[in-house]
């Protein structure tokens, strides 16, 4: 029988008007991109999700410089027992919870949300499922939620592209876009 899932939950605050702006990244297996800090910094996010396979724990530190970081264990971080493998982030403004966000390593079989993760999320109420794992940015819907991955910020896997991600929360909704390490130019599929 494999081991339970860890779960943690925890909360971010947003301004007196309901903004908020996250940062996401996946996938640094020890190796950030050279550029992803500088461009991560520039977002002056007000904090940074890591969807997983973190590597050296040191990555985490030095991301936790730009803004506080909230991450889950991938499947390579087996030197990070202290970390949940799936954390329910609630974005707050005051009394209220604008947005639940499920934030977990792996969370889809191709195009589709795992049915246990989907599962999850709806028993923790969060709209936004983030993932990482396969290294592929995409922003899709299924199950009735929406999942974003931000790609990864490691090193290169075939011909992907090197990219993180940018959550925008506001009174109007929530943006969400991808933006490569490489350029720190918005990102999208060619």
């Amino acid at each position: 029988m494999p081991p339970a899932l860890r779960e943690q939950t925890a909360a971010i605050a947003a301004r007196a008007d309901g903004s908020l702006r996250l940062a996401v990244v996946a996938d640094t297996h020890s190796q950030p991109h050279p550029d992803s800090a500088r461009y991560l910094a520039a977002l002056a996010p007000d904090a940074i999700l890591h969807g997983g396979d973190i590597g050296d724990l040191e990555v985490l530190a030095a991301l936790g410089k730009i803004a506080p970081v909230f991450a889950v264990r991938g499947n390579i971080d087996t030197r990070a027992p202290e970390l949940p493998d799936i954390l329910t982030i609630a974005i707050t403004c005051g009394e209220r919870t604008l947005l639940r966000i499920l934030l977990t390593h792996i969370a889809v079989a191709g195009p589709w949300i795992r049915g246990d993760v989907a599962k999850r999320a709806r028993a923790a109420k969060a709209a936004l499922i983030v993932c990482g794992h396969s290294h592929v940015p995409f922003i899709g819907g299924d199950h009735g939620l929406t999942v974003f991955n931000p790609g990864s910020i490691g090193p290169r896997r075939f011909s992907l592209p090197i990219v993180f991600g940018k959550i925008d929360i506001a009174a109007t909704g929530v943006k969400l876009a991808h933006i490569s390490a490489e350029t720190g130019q918005p990102w999208s599929p060619p």
